[in-house]
């Protein structure tokens, strides 16, 4: 089996290069102009790996007054979350949606869109291809998570890596996605308006309409700006919140959504491990 799984590795290798996958995925890169820095790290590791990366600057959500938030209802938000929304959060949100416009406007097949706080590497791209290639439908795989609990496997790729759902969330994290053309299309639609965090809101498949899953290892690692987050911290976050009792709203649309997460899981068959010939 280990032989087996190495030769598989190698033909991989020697058939699809990074000159002939790169142009089947561009990455985008979602990046504040305030962080010069980290767009910079960026570009040195694009240029080490060969690698094409398109900045998408970052719409910074400190600078828009509540009332010009578009897409976005704060009671909504109050109701499902139990507390009000981080001008970061907002920012994220809208920040991402300006990716899979860009994405979808340049007429491309898929994407992997980042937060620029993740590190590029040389096989980004072809085990983040290979992991589409092992599921079907308009669907989005996510790449890097912050926990994993309940992980179902569905499929294996060509690069071995593990694809499926999990039970148990919100998984964490927006930060490194796949995405096709068709399923962007529809998060375009269906993530507004906005009443949860982008993260969360992304992974909600049976929400979306977009076949979501998950890759068992994270494909990419953080970079030392994790730390640093332009979004909120805990304190941050405590200050927004509501009085337990008053978040009562917030524990139920979660106790659901849990009940949904699980059905979406447990129904979902494990598919072919490679050779998906559908179009992506």
């Amino acid at each position: 089996m280990i032989l087996e799984r190495s030769n598989r590795i190698i033909a991989s290798a020697e058939v699809a290069s990074l000159d002939s996958l790169a142009p089947q995925a561009r990455i985008y890169v979602i990046n504040l102009d305030r962080s010069p820095e980290r767009w910079e790290r960026l570009r040195e590791q694009a240029a080490q790996y060969g690698l094409s990366v398109t900045r998408i600057a970052a719409i910074d959500g400190s600078t828009i007054p509540e009332r010009d938030r578009i897409d976005f209802h704060p009671r909504q938000f109050i109701y499902h979350n139990g507390r009000k929304l981080l001008a970061g959060e907002y920012g994220c949100y809208r920040s991402h949606l300006l990716a899979l416009q860009q994405f979808v406007a340049s007429g491309d097949k898929m994407a992997i869109i980042m937060e620029d706080d993740v590190e590029l590497n040389q096989r980004l791209i072809p085990r983040a291809l290979a992991a589409m290639d092992s599921v079907c439908g308009a669907r989005l795989v996510k790449l890097v998570n912050h926990r994993l609990v309940g992980f179902k496997p569905i499929s294996e790729t060509a690069e071995c890596d593990i694809v499926g759902r999990c039970l148990h969330g919100p998984q964490g994290s927006a930060a490194c996605y796949i995405v096709n053309r068709q399923a962007a299309k529809k998060l375009l639609i269906t993530l507004k308006p906005m009443f949860l965090p982008y993260d969360v809101a992304l992974e909600r498949g049976w929400s979306t309409g977009v076949e979501t899953f998950t890759t068992l290892e994270n494909l990419a690692d953080f970079s030392p700006f994790r730390a640093d987050t332009t979004i909120g911290k805990r304190v941050h976050y405590r200050a927004v919140k509501r009085h337990f009792l008053l978040r009562a709203t917030a524990h139920w649309f979660r106790a659901c959504d849990q009940l949904r997460r699980w059905i979406y899981t447990v129904k979902a068959k494990p598919q072919s491990m490679i050779g998906n010939t559908e179009q992506r």
